[in-house]
């Protein structure tokens, strides 16, 4: 563990199962962190250190043994009493860059969240009479000794073996996507403490409290360093499809669908400009064809996003990925609350960023205040 001028101490913990608090020889030659935190892409940390060579033969820190691939890597940073996990992963990546200067050779340690334990062996399976969530379910209750906790949400669509079974021909981190996608679902593992991960797989978490407000312009209430947005008119669609009526074999349209991305965040969503024809569903039943419809709504990208960097010390704490937050001091028609869909943490001794990703379906705000 290591402080740096703005009272912020890292925690780092590494194990082969059960990670314990790192070295001090360790500690002593890290000089970097930094841990990404993406809704879309997974999440991921490196590390770098310094080396210096304590026997002829070779570098102690890497004889040690204690950064091989596959071991386990807690990150996290203590503001005050209580310490905020950032990423619970595997080691997966070295890359070694030795120098003709003493001290100066560094490895770089690469590795992504414990999900990747979960995408290692491909598989052969069939699950038959099972609804999606409860194939999830039991997929992710192999994991617990990487200190899983299921948060799966229930599905409509129930199979019936003469009609469709589910097949798996992928690792379990894959078709455990794939389920996820076709109901418009998330699947990600994030940290709730140490050595304790929550697997959640369900509709984009828009209903926790948001966080506290990122702000512009208000003076000494202003933690913000950066702030831009982009607004994409055609990133949202619309879809349309049929199905056929078992008993009466006429083929009937889908209604329009909602998005699963609940509650709102804008007051003025924009309408989508592109429609998507949704072929597949002709041969699916009813419940099937709409959750088709309703994941190819909800799947598609929303108009407006925000990328920045934060103040870390203004701030005075982290900034979590997929959940809200609230932005103010920047206009009514960006003002009000977000989905964090990346946040990268960079730490070094003195200094902690955080740069984000927000995004929302349109403009102005739903809510005259945010949580400050």
């Amino acid at each position: 563990m290591f402080e740096n001028v703005l009272g912020i101490r890292l925690l780092l913990l590494i194990g082969k199962t059960v990670p314990l608090p790192a070295s001090v020889d360790v500690m002593n030659a890290l000089t970097r962190v930094e841990v990404s935190n993406d809704a879309q892409s997974g999440d991921g940390f490196q590390m770098t250190f310094s080396l210096g060579k304590d026997t002829v033969l070779d570098y102690n820190l890497m004889l040690a043994g204690s950064l091989e691939p596959m071991k386990r890597v807690i990150v996290g940073v203590l503001f005050g009493a209580v310490p905020e996990v950032l990423i619970d992963g595997i080691i997966t990546h070295h890359q070694f860059q030795p120098s003709n200067e003493p001290g100066q050779s560094t490895l770089t340690v690469t590795g992504k969240d414990v999900s990747a334990m979960l995408d290692l062996k491909e598989k052969n399976a069939k699950f038959e009479n099972q609804p999606d969530f409860v194939i999830v379910t039991r997929l992710l209750l192999e994991y617990a000794q990487y200190g899983l906790v299921p948060q799966v949400t229930p599905t409509a669509d129930v199979p019936i073996m003469i009609q469709r079974i589910p097949r798996q021909q992928e690792t379990d981190m894959r078709f455990i996507q794939r389920l996820a996608q076709r109901n418009g679902y998330v699947f990600y593992i994030e940290p709730l403490t140490l050595g304790v991960n929550t697997a959640y797989w369900g509709p984009e978490n828009r209903l926790s409290l948001p966080q506290s407000a990122l702000t512009m312009n208000m003076g000494p209430a202003t933690n913000l360093k950066s702030l831009s947005f982009a607004r994409d008119a055609l990133a949202p669609v619309e879809t349309e499809g049929s199905f056929v009526e078992p008993f009466t074999k006429m083929s009937l349209p889908i209604p329009s669908l909602p998005s699963l991305r609940v509650p709102p965040l804008a007051l003025s969503p924009d309408q989508p400009q592109r429609k998507i024809l949704q072929r597949e569903t002709a041969g699916q039943s009813p419940v099937t064809a709409a959750t088709t419809a309703l994941a190819s709504v909800t799947n598609s990208p929303v108009s407006v996003t925000g990328t920045g960097e934060i103040d870390t010390l203004r701030y005075g704490s982290v900034l979590r990925a997929r959940k809200p937050v609230g932005v103010r001091g920047v206009g009514f028609n960006y003002d009000g609350n977000y989905y964090v869909s990346r946040v990268t943490h960079t730490i070094e001794r003195g200094k902690y960023e955080q740069r984000f990703s927000i995004s929302r379906e349109g403009t102005g705000s739903l809510l005259p205040v945010v949580r400050v």
